[in-house]
């Protein structure tokens, strides 16, 4: 099987070289950035024309935290929209016979039932603040569906809940909370600070998957004869922002204060994926997340040793 991963350089990406990597039979095409911007549509038709692969799984993504989503929606909107339409349509139209999108929770509403199911989907108003990325990722998950309905293409999708793991972005504005968070306390750590800031009220319920576990999750969806549409990965199970917070400084080892700052946002109250179609399925997650927090906040430490973290 030749498998193109699209964005194999990202957390997700490499998450799932490290797993279709030891698969026998398994010949990786990948491209860097700068080999192929997934945002041209020429340059992604000529790609698919020549390499000509089996399957195609669709990692690639412009991503961020609250603040990232806020300060740049166009961007994120149209270079999504691009990513996504350019590796389906040309994927289709070269052959592919099997195409996985990765998306994200954040399709579903702002205020949906607790835990969320797939079908609650465009039932209501998104997220503000992340809504241009949602509405991207919507889009591709309903031009696999389409394709494959009037194709008959085995074109699917997955949304993952909140990721983490090797390879993050650890940008103290731009990253998402996790990443953030060990930052924040590694550095206050070193330095000696009495007091790490978190934004919001530390209320927010939020579901965390370790990306490890997300790629074993695509190897398993990739071997359904017949996969659902669109299917959410996670864990079925959340936590606090401040729960989070508190297991990040234990990690970490810091011994200061923790103080919230309560006129930063806080997002959607609470965000738990109904994994229950999954679960059916065969699959569920393995990496606990303290054990998940611990093996990234190591996977810190030796990217920044190495001069290569995401900052």
């Amino acid at each position: 099987m030749k498998l193109f991963i699209a964005g194999h350089q990202g957390m997700v990406g490499a998450a799932l070289v490290r797993r279709f990597g030891r698969e026998p039979g398994v010949d990786l095409l990948l491209r860097t950035r700068r080999e192929l911007d997934l945002t041209d549509q020429a340059a992604v038709a000529a790609f698919y024309a020549a390499e000509k692969p089996d399957v195609a799984i669709i990692a690639a993504a412009k991503v961020g935290g609250i603040h990232a989503n806020s300060t740049y929606p166009a961007e994120f909107l149209h270079d999504n929209l691009a990513i996504a339409s350019n590796t389906i349509h040309g994927a289709q139209r070269t052959g592919v016979r099997r195409l996985l999108f990765l998306g994200s929770s954040c399709i579903y509403p702002k205020h949906a039932p607790q835990p969320m199911p797939e079908d609650c989907l465009l039932t209501s108003a998104l997220e503000p603040t992340n809504e241009a990325y949602a509405i991207a990722k919507i889009a591709g998950l309903k031009l696999c569906q389409y394709y494959q309905k009037q194709y008959g293409v085995l074109y699917h999708s997955a949304m993952p809940t909140n990721l983490y793991g090797p390879g993050d972005n650890y940008h103290l504005q731009n990253s998402h909370v996790l990443p953030a968070l060990i930052r924040k306390f590694h550095e206050a750590k070193q330095a000696g600070h009495p007091e790490v800031v978190a934004w919001g009220t530390g209320s927010p319920r939020r579901e965390f998957l370790h990306v490890d576990d997300l790629a074993d999750a695509c190897a398993f969806l990739l071997r359904l004869e017949t996969p659902p549409d669109w299917i959410n990965v996670g864990t079925g199970t959340d936590v606090t922002i401040r729960e989070l917070t508190e297991t990040v400084r234990e990690v970490v080892g810091f011994s200061g204060r923790i103080a919230w700052d309560a006129s930063k946002p806080d997002g959607t109250p609470r965000k738990l994926m109904d994994v229950s179609k999954l679960s059916a399925l065969g699959w569920t997650a393995r990496i606990g997340l303290r054990e998940g927090v611990a093996m990234t906040y190591a996977s810190f430490l030796k990217e920044q040793a190495a001069g290569k973290l995401r900052a």
